[in-house]
């Protein structure tokens, strides 16, 4: 077996311990969770998209999205929005934060983002998503990335153009998702179009789409050649993910399958690192979605998933676990 699929990645002047990437997912790579997946191996970790104009109008619920803990380095702050000059001003205000690279969200699906012309709607318009870029990397010394889908739906599948325009733009890596907009997060992702984009440009490719166990990780290497892989929900409620793919290739042995007892003490940990950030009442709600995807496939996790929509504190979250 070759184990040379996990090496050091380098994006710009960044380089990562590892390739495998936390991908970005909005509710779910905030700070608590980005610092287990760190713990686990992870060598990049996204934070969740932030918009440049909520930045510039100073809306009150982007500082906590802007928060970051030295512990979790490298990580990667992703802004989105459609207006170049907005895009370069936003992003030179907060260079001086301690995020290490930038990426530009091209690849979000969600309607009220679509419609503003924001996220997956750039991949219908080449010529400004290649402006963002260009006026952002003038900006900032920082790298900058920048996340795509396979294309807006499968008439337009333009990833190969996009790839290209972020790579004359200056943009030091770029992550595929082989879904279109279309698609959202359903059918299966054609890695294909991941493998064509590698094969045209010379920056970085990360791969993004199915990725839930290291065999998975093995094939899209075989299959695209890409440099890195992208996991974002095959790690929702495993960020073990990352030391399972870590040790299939240290060893070649799968690792087991954690416990329920190890389940338990990482969601009780994860909500007091929840509740330490962003208050009980935030913090045990959010928590409710992390204990279902934890609990998926243990037994009695249906019976579990119900209960736990009605956990109000963490003694009410312990005392349904140890039932």
């Amino acid at each position: 077996m070759d184990i040379h699929q996990i090496r050091k990645l380098q994006i710009g002047s960044v380089t990562l311990p590892n390739n495998l990437i936390l991908g970005p997912m909005a509710g779910v790579t905030d700070l608590p969770f980005r610092l287990l997946c760190k713990e686990q191996g992870a060598g990049l970790l996204c934070m969740e998209m932030v918009s440049a104009k909520a930045i510039l109008y100073k809306n009150k619920n982007t500082e906590s999205l802007l928060s970051i803990d030295e512990r979790e380095k490298p990580v990667s702050l992703q802004m989105f929005g459609s207006d170049p000059q907005i895009m370069a001003q936003i992003a030179k205000q907060i260079e001086e934060r301690p995020f290490d690279i930038l990426d530009i969200n091209m690849g979000c699906p969600v309607p009220k983002i679509v419609n503003n012309g924001e996220g997956s709607a750039l991949m219908k318009n080449p010529l400004l998503a290649g402006q963002i870029i260009e006026s952002i990397v003038k900006a900032i010394d920082k790298p900058v990335t920048v996340k795509i889908r396979k294309g807006f739906d499968d008439e337009h599948v333009n990833a190969v153009e996009l790839a290209h325009v972020a790579e004359e733009s200056g943009a030091s890596a770029v992550a595929v998702h082989g879904r279109t907009r279309e698609q959202y997060y359903s059918g299966k992702a054609d890695w294909d179009i991941i493998r064509q984009v590698k094969e045209a440009v010379s920056i970085p490719v990360i791969g993004n789409g199915d990725l839930l166990s290291a065999e998975d990780v093995i094939k899209m290497q075989e299959q695209t050649g890409c440099d890195g892989f992208m996991i974002a929900r095959g790690a929702q409620g495993n960020p073990w993910i990352f030391s399972q793919i870590l040790h299939y290739f240290e060893t070649g042995e799968h690792q087991e399958k954690p416990s329920f007892e190890e389940v338990r003490r990482m969601i009780l940990r994860h909500a007091r690192m929840m509740i330490e950030f962003k208050g009980e009442y935030t913090g045990i709600h959010e928590m409710r979605k992390h204990t279902a995807w934890y609990t998926a496939g243990y037994p009695h996790s249906s019976r579990l998933r119900a209960a736990v929509n009605t956990v109000e504190s963490l003694e009410q979250l312990e005392e349904l676990l140890y039932k």
